[in-house]
């Protein structure tokens, strides 16, 4: 028998700009049903959770709550409150018990201080405070963002065991495969269920949308008919049937409203450049560390031209560093590094550092100034390739800040695959992309010349697309593997996984435990300090990263004056070189800073 929904819409209707967002939604979320929302990026599903969670109000219909309901929720881009971590999971309400034990499921330290997380740490400490909230709806938003793959091995592990119902948007194929049993699907500015998981998504999806361009065929025909008819026939021409014009115009109207409604594809293209050498880069018996921590055991590995290499392993394990010794960044403590002939390589990076919130749209497709890019080889006006990319051109003049992460990640996207590569290093490509998008760039990438180096957590895209995988578990121990994750996973059981000797914790359901995957602390190590002259860098590099950048603002604002280069050109090359230098200071400052963090934290672990 059904149960009375927690919590239902009915016929709600939200405009956006001149636009209608939603247009007569329906949806339902019964008690302990698990849910996946799927949509395009843009297509509303960030503000559809909020008119759920009741943060925003629709322009018309119905929201009905069922009495008592509690709601949690986790949004694509949590805000960590408090002095520590326990204050920021206590903040909703949540007993200061029940917010300690799903920090330490999350493996975090609640007497942890909230200020400079990383990106994995913000979202698992917002997941432990939702989940010890107790919430009836739990609501989230991209939650496997920043998460690393054990990570979210653990969250799909509390789900699965979760008594309450889940709403959740997520591009992650396989979490959604494994912890949904409805699906429904915001298109076309309303909602459809299927009553099944998400395996069964796309085989439905593809069906509806084949119906739909059989009825679209179908209404073009019809009207080619009546056209015909009503031009032709002697008998409309001297009666002026008056019926038939308002049927002829009604079909017209019904045909325009249904192809403006077509979803736009996103167009990706990518030029592998001149041919790079056979041999891309070899390791033999390389050796990392910073301070006292191992990052890479003794190492070998080569990449050849063509191959398509994923790395993957905990959050801190040294995937970017492993990264940056490959691309010969930086040095080695042992053995040698050899890089091949002609290499073009381009990073995407997940930190997004070199977009400034108040840079527009325009400005960060065109660094150099003026109203073309270079794409490829060819000039393109800016407005014609952001299109490429389903910006609209009322968006090319807003700043970066105010971009949905999905759209950050495409405009960093256009920005990469404008330039020749035959070696593209992308690092979490796939956070905050729609399926559809996801689905475009792996088409791109399976037929990319190239040579492709492919950090990510997203185990369906490396499945697809990786021909090895090497895997480090955070321990200096590094295993390369033919094939993607699952290939991995089944040749190398237990290798990322560390000791836990703490007791299960046990609950009925949902509840706080212990054991079944996560990121694991490493083994406990006596208590040591930074060196004098660690700790004296440490707070230099704090201090840096306070002012330079405002010095490197100063710097750009001035190399901003178009007349500065002409009149007087001598303080121009010093400004430049100047901003360069100061770059440069500010990155060796961040990288300084988190290097001797990560030696503080395995000191004190």
């Amino acid at each position: 028998m059904a149960r009375a929904p927690l919590v239902s819409l009915r016929d709600v209707r939200l405009q956006d700009g001149p636009l209608p967002l939603f247009d007569g939604v329906d949806l339902a979320i019964e008690p302990g049903q698990h849910a996946c929302l799927v949509g395009r990026n843009g297509a509303g599903k960030s503000t559809l959770m909020k008119l759920v969670m009741g943060l925003i109000d629709a322009d018309s219909g119905e929201r009905a709550v069922q009495a008592g309901a509690r709601f949690s929720y986790v949004p694509q881009e949590p805000v960590i409150v408090g002095p520590t971590l326990r204050d920021h999971a206590t903040s909703g309400g949540a007993d200061p018990w029940a917010a300690d034990q799903w920090l330490e499921t999350f493996g975090l330290d609640p007497e942890k201080p909230a200020t400079r997380l990383s990106g994995g740490e913000t979202r698992r400490a917002d997941l432990a405070r939702a989940f010890a909230e107790q919430p009836d709806l739990l609501l989230l938003d991209e939650p496997t963002n920043h998460l690393d793959i054990l990570a979210i091995e653990t969250l799909e592990d509390e789900l699965k065991a979760a008594r309450f119902a889940v709403l959740m948007v997520s591009h992650d194929r396989t979490f959604l495969e494994r912890t949904t049993k409805r699906c429904l699907w915001l298109e076309n500015r309303r909602v459809r269920t299927l009553d099944k998981g998400f395996k069964a998504f796309d085989a439905w999806a593809a069906k509806v949308t084949e119906e739909e361009a059989e009825s679209l065929r179908r209404l073009t025909k019809e009207i080619e008919r009546e056209t015909y008819t009503f031009y032709r026939s002697i008998t409309a021409q001297r009666t002026r049937n008056e019926g038939r014009a308002r049927r002829l115009d009604a079909l017209r109207q019904d045909r325009a409203r249904r192809v403006a409604d077509l979803p736009r594809d996103i167009q990706l293209g990518v030029d592998s450049g001149p041919t790079s050498g056979k041999l891309v880069a070899e390791l033999k018996g390389v050796a990392k560390g910073f301070g006292d921590r191992t990052i890479l055991k003794p190492f070998s590995t080569k990449v050849l031209r063509g191959d398509r290499l994923a790395i993957v392993g905990p959050n801190g394990a040294g995937k970017t560093t492993l990264v940056r010794l490959l691309l010969g960044e930086i040095e080695a403590d042992a053995g040698s590094i050899r890089l091949g002939a002609n290499l073009q390589p381009v990073y995407l990076d997940q930190a997004r550092a070199d977009l400034r919130s108040d840079m527009t749209l325009w400005d960060a497709l065109t660094p150099g100034g003026g109203d073309s890019i270079l794409v490829r080889g060819q000039s393109k006006h800016v407005a014609a390739y952001a299109k490429d990319f389903l910006f609209k051109e009322s968006q090319l003049r807003q700043p970066v800040s105010t971009l949905s992460g999905g759209e950050r990640n495409r405009l960093l996207l256009a920005r990469a695959l404008a330039q020749p590569a035959n070696l593209l290093i992308l690092d979490e490509p796939t956070n905050d992309l729609d399926m559809e998008t996801l689905d475009r760039l792996e088409d791109l990438l399976e037929d990319y010349d190239g040579t492709l180096i492919l950090v990510s957590h997203d185990r369906d895209f490396i499945d697809r697309l990786a021909t090895s995988t090497i895997a480090l578990n955070g321990r200096g121990d590094a295993v390369e593997t033919p094939g993607g994750w699952t290939d991995f996973v089944a040749q190398n059981p237990g290798f990322l996984s560390a000791a836990d000797t703490s007791p299960p914790l046990q609950s009925g359901g949902g509840g706080p435990r212990r054991g079944g995957g996560g990121e694991r602390p490493a083994p406990a190590q006596p208590a040591r300090k930074l060196s004098y002259k660690d700790a004296r860098r440490l707070e230099e590099a704090e201090r840096e990263m306070e002012s330079l950048p405002a010095a490197i603002e100063t710097l750009e604002t001035a190399l901003a004056d178009p007349a500065l280069y002409t009149t007087d050109r001598k303080r121009f090359d010093k400004l430049s070189a100047d901003l360069d230098a100061t770059r440069a200071r500010l990155e060796a400052a961040e990288t300084d800073w988190l290097r001797i963090e990560e030696m503080k934290a395995t000191l004190t672990a």
